[in-house]
């Protein structure tokens, strides 16, 4: 079953131009676009650019962009967990993960994450969902940004903030492994106590095994 999705724009004006943040974008849009060389923070841009079509193809799958003209300079992509991950086990089919955000370095600065973060949630159907993201400090852009954990992890808070994400607790040992790693999530209006019950059990699942 293809999940709802209701596209939305918005034009960002910047110092170094004018971009379009626009999704949840089809794969066949993103194929035509050219994607920036300097998109380069999770695989090389040819392959990231095919892993973006992809995602757009799953059923659940978001992809919502910055585009400067023909070129894609920044994405934010939706989709369920990894199967591998705790945050699937509790097979929810209203909780999906914000699994990338990237914009390059030209267009740093300039609030493009905060909005499309900001364009994500102007689809109604979001609020059916738990969006959740987990944030570790050695995926971080630590060396180009010239920020240490705690400025980088202050700054990925603020622009998360803008999407509606707030900090959640957790006892995931890859997370726990380092203070400066995070759960946050975006608890939608329409999700019922039943599925939020289920996603704070998933949040701590070793309470019970001391």
């Amino acid at each position: 079953m293809k999940l709802k999705k209701t596209y939305n724009a918005t034009e960002l004006k910047t110092v170094k131009g004018n971009i379009v943040i626009e999704g949840p974008v089809s794969p066949e849009e993103l194929s035509r676009l050219d994607f920036h060389e300097d998109l380069v923070a999770f695989r090389p841009p040819a392959q990231q650019h095919k892993a973006l079509v992809e995602i757009a193809s799953l059923p659940e799958g978001r992809i919502l962009i910055a585009r400067d003209n023909h070129t894609i300079v920044g994405y934010v992509t939706y989709l369920y967990p990894d199967p591998l991950e705790r945050w699937s086990q509790g097979k929810m089919k209203n909780l999906i993960e914000l699994g990338a955000i990237e914009v390059i370095p030209k267009f740093r600065g300039a609030s493009v994450g905060k909005n499309l973060l900001r364009v994500s949630m102007m689809d109604d159907y979001m609020e059916d969902f738990i969006v959740i993201t987990t944030e570790y400090y050695w995926h971080w852009d630590l060396k180009g940004t010239g920020l240490n954990v705690w400025e980088y992890r202050k700054v990925m808070e603020k622009m998360m903030n803008a999407g509606g994400l707030e900090y959640y607790a957790t006892d995931d040992p890859e997370i726990s492994s380092h203070p400066a790693n995070c759960l946050m999530a975006r608890i939608g209006k329409r999700v019922d106590a039943e599925s939020i019950q289920r996603f704070d059990q998933l949040r701590f699942m070793n309470r019970f095994m001391y």
